[in-house]
């Protein structure tokens, strides 16, 4: 059954599905130097990129916004609920967070969400729980101004029953999201999640415009849940292949990087060749920066902001 039905009762037209547009604020606190960045090209930065900091104390979750921008010069953030678990259904938490990314001149494009239950789990009771738990984070995800939560694509082990128990899992939650205009995109991030023609399927078949995906340069393993390409994989999907098989309903670009040689070039994924898809694509959201290296979080989130900007400049 197609699920077109009730979306006549929301002005999509004025909602940006493919990202939140670009808004100019009068506030800077980083002078950039040798700025090289084309003026189409549009960056945020990944809460995971600085997780071993946030988890050790050295930083608090609630400054993310004004770390985001004082620290690096990146207007845009993208959230981990997993540093603010305590405070999902706490609604002056997320006004206050609201209020933090304000002051900060920063705008909040999504929530990444982990560890609420499976979407595609083959059990009916499990599944409909897990779809209830991302209901909180929705809402967290309207206070702050967002346009997306980020959900994972686990669940059963037959890849039929997986697809099917995808499609009820993801049209149950597109449902209660459209309420609030917020999208639903998944993340290859292992498994099954990680099979790019199928995720795609399940997409289509769900067939609402507040569902789609967050293509990541890495994650492509299918063998291992999280999906890492950096290290050992048994069976990983075509890392090209698959941002590529995602773009068409790409809400949203995760620009991973692991680590980098000396000229400043990643060591593992070929930065031109990823971001001319995505540019030949014709996406004109952000790209978000989520360093997930061995090195130092800081110098890896500038290396990874470095080379976009230098590749991009250089893109027709």
């Amino acid at each position: 059954m197609k699920r077109r039905i009730f979306l006549e009762r929301f002005a999509w037209g004025g909602f940006a599905l493919s990202a939140a547009p670009l808004i100019t604020y009068g506030r800077t606190t980083m002078k950039e130097e040798n700025n090289i960045m084309s003026s189409d090209l549009k960056l945020s930065l990944a809460q995971w990129s600085l997780h071993r900091q946030f988890e050790n104390g050295n930083l608090n979750a609630v400054d993310f916004a004004s770390i985001s921008n004082d620290t690096f010069g990146i207007n845009a953030v993208e959230y981990v609920n997993g540093f603010y678990k305590k405070s999902g259904n706490d609604e002056r938490f997320w006004t206050n967070m609201k209020e933090r990314a304000d002051r900060a001149g920063v705008q909040s494009l999504l929530i990444m969400v982990d560890e609420e239950g499976d979407l595609g789990a083959a059990n009916d009771k499990e599944r409909i729980k897990a779809v209830e738990n991302h209901y909180k984070w929705v809402n967290a995800a309207k206070i702050l101004g967002c346009h997306s939560i980020r959900v994972n694509a686990f669940g059963a082990s037959d890849r039929n029953t997986f697809k099917s128990a995808m499609v009820d899992g993801m049209g149950r939650l597109a449902d209660y999201a459209a309420k609030e205009n917020i999208n639903i995109i998944i993340e290859n991030h292992g498994l099954y999640s990680s099979d790019a023609k199928l995720v795609t399927q399940i997409i289509q078949e769900v067939d609402t415009p507040n569902v789609g995906t967050l293509p990541d340069f890495g994650n492509w393993c299918r063998s291992a849940k999280w999906g890492s390409t950096q290290g050992d994989c048994e069976k990983a999907y075509d890392i090209y292949q698959g941002v590529s098989e995602f773009l068409p309903f790409a809400k949203g670009v995760s620009a991973k990087s692991y680590n980098f040689d000396d000229q400043g070039q990643h060591a593992s994924i070929d930065y031109y060749k990823m971001l001319k898809m995505v540019k030949d694509a014709g996406y004109d959201g952000y790209i978000g920066i989520e360093y997930e290296g061995d090195g130092p979080e800081h110098e890896g989130i500038r290396l990874t902001k470095a080379l976009i900007e230098k590749v991009w400049s250089t893109l027709d």
